[in-house]
């Protein structure tokens, strides 16, 4: 995972709520544990027409979000069944962050660990996002803020330890293996002790 400090982008919207997780990445493609080549597949139904041409009414497929890092959401972002292919999808296909008003818990638990930020923004700001398609936003991790276009920011929160490793550019594990020699150490004391 690479340490992720701070996002840049113009946003790209799908106002559609309630984008289930087989939305995002159909379950016919979750036969594989490898991250890459996922992004094809990410919208895969919404995205091709049924003869595998692009969707002219699918909005990521609109010229203005073509390369757009940071997607604003509809609602409810995520539901569904729990699927990490569905973050390595989005960040395959060139998504890093998603920002809404609402985002299904599981969907942002794998979302964080897996290094796509995952926003949950106040209901005010989520709905002017969604009617400014396109804007360039800069999202400062460390910080906790999103830079409007017009200098204004918002706030938001990560639990710390998700921060911690988003920064740091470390999954669960990685955290773990970090301290390989201190869990090591500690293990040989309770032995002794035992």
């Amino acid at each position: 995972m690479k340490p992720i400090h701070r996002i840049h982008s113009r946003t790209a919207v799908l106002s559609d709520e309630n984008i289930d997780t087989d939305r995002i990445i159909p379950a016919r493609f979750l036969t594989t544990t490898e991250r890459s080549d996922l992004g094809k597949h990410c919208f895969q139904d919404w995205r091709y027409t049924h003869d595998g041409g692009d969707n002219p009414d699918f909005p990521l497929n609109q010229p203005a979000a073509r390369g757009c890092a940071i997607l604003v959401a509809g609602r409810n972002f995520g539901c569904g069944s729990s699927r990490e292919h569905a973050p390595w999808a989005l960040l395959d296909y060139g998504i890093q962050a998603v920002l809404c008003s609402e985002i299904a818990d599981i969907f942002r638990g794998n979302a964080l660990k897996n290094g796509l930020l995952a926003i949950v923004l106040e209901q005010a700001e989520h709905r002017w996002l969604l009617q400014n398609p396109g804007i360039e936003l800069s999202i400062d991790v460390r910080e906790q803020t999103i830079r409007l276009p017009d200098g204004g920011y918002i706030r938001f929160q990560l639990e710390p330890f998700a921060r911690h490793c988003l920064l740091n550019g470390v999954d669960q594990l990685g955290f773990l293996l970090q301290h390989a020699a201190a869990i090591t150490h500690y293990e040989h004391d309770q032995e002794k002790a035992a």
